[in-house]
């Protein structure tokens, strides 16, 4: 049966509601017949590249203003919020704050009728890399301790019509993602991500355990004299808003410079890299490496892996990539939680 309670975590530091966002898009659609009667001219890869992430943003865009052509008034109320609400203590506005339960008075099954809910349901496929990333983005199907796509919440904020902003936001246990056709500009995924699992990090039934795996791989690459500046017992940043904050421009994070390490390291953080954008949809990968690089690229983070109480006969318990316009922060012990804030609208 379907309730409104929201899904318990107590490990979760930043609480069931402590939350923490694009518009060079393309107009694919409004655009198609404009470019018909212009002279075909080749492509750069990565102006194929742009679009063919704007073709993808309009598929599921046009989804997104299906579905609020079908919401009664009374949905619109209470499911459609202003593009800048914001609550009052909050330090975001309200599309950009990631969430550990669905948002107020948001569940699925219980405010989306049932042709709405298939709509969400593709909308949200529409976001993961095919059924493997859908799999790992899911949970298994189960949306961790939320346990099923209809108990999961989703809320829109601003106008979704052409032309105008919007941002569809995803809210379940250990989970926040959006799609917003590139409505918040030069950042990645919308906004800030959220995701996690319940098992341990290290533990083979954690969907995202392969990205463990590959900070592992970075860290058996680290030399003791390394680890000295690498592995650190303290850190300066919670779970939550304070762990996707953006480095200030011009400040030094904590940790190993990328453009001090081996090529045998870098290679591997290349690798890690990959890993961690794989489960979404490949256009969005894309995206996020074209805006690190517009900030620098990787030589211009740092690393950093972090040992607390929950370590115990792990190495890490957490690890750290920021840099200019860059974080990703991923906690592995006592299970995943990972932070996500990508942008080129440098602070």
């Amino acid at each position: 049966m379907l309730s409104a309670n929201k899904s318990a975590c107590p490990e979760c530091e930043h609480g069931p509601e402590s939350m923490l966002g694009r518009r060079d898009f393309i107009r694919v659609l409004g655009a198609s017949a404009v470019a018909a009667a212009l002279p075909v001219t080749p492509l750069s890869p990565l102006a194929k590249a742009r679009a063919a992430r704007a073709e993808k943003q309009a598929a599921a865009e046009q989804l997104i203003f299906e579905l609020f052509s079908t919401m009664d008034a009374d949905q619109k109320q209470k499911l459609v919020l202003p593009w800048d609400a914001k609550k009052k203590n909050d330090p975001l506005p309200s599309r950009l704050m990631t969430a550990n339960a669905p948002v107020g008075k948001s569940v699925i099954g219980l405010e989306y009728n049932k042709k709405q809910v298939e709509l969400l349901d593709r909308i949200f496929r529409s976001i993961a890399n095919g059924e493997e990333g859908y799999r790992r983005l899911s949970r298994n199907g189960k949306f961790d301790n939320t346990g099923s796509f209809e108990q999961a919440g989703c809320l829109i904020y601003g106008d979704p019509a052409p032309g105008k902003k919007f941002s569809l936001v995803f809210t379940s246990h250990h989970l926040t993602v959006r799609c917003d056709g590139n409505s918040e500009e030069k950042t990645a995924f919308g906004g800030p991500l959220y995701y996690g699992h319940s098992p341990s990090g290290y533990a083979k039934t954690n969907v995202f355990f392969n990205q463990t795996q590959a900070a592992s791989a970075v860290f058996s690459t680290l030399t003791e004299e390394q680890k000295k500046t690498g592995l650190l017992a303290d850190r300066t940043w919670k779970d939550g808003v304070d762990s996707v904050k953006l480095p200030a421009s011009g400040s030094v994070g904590r940790g190993l410079a990328f453009n001090t390490l081996s090529k045998e390291q870098k290679a591997e953080i290349e690798k890690l890299m990959r890993e961690l954008v794989s489960p979404y949809r490949k256009e969005d990968g894309d995206e996020v490496m074209e805006i690190l690089k517009a900030n620098g690229g990787l030589e211009k983070t740092r690393l950093a892996f972090y040992t607390d109480k929950e370590t115990g006969k792990q190495p890490w318990s957490y690890w750290r990539l920021e840099g200019p316009g860059f974080v990703w922060s991923y906690r592995a012990l006592p299970h995943i939680h990972t932070f996500v804030n990508i942008s080129s609208k440098l602070v």
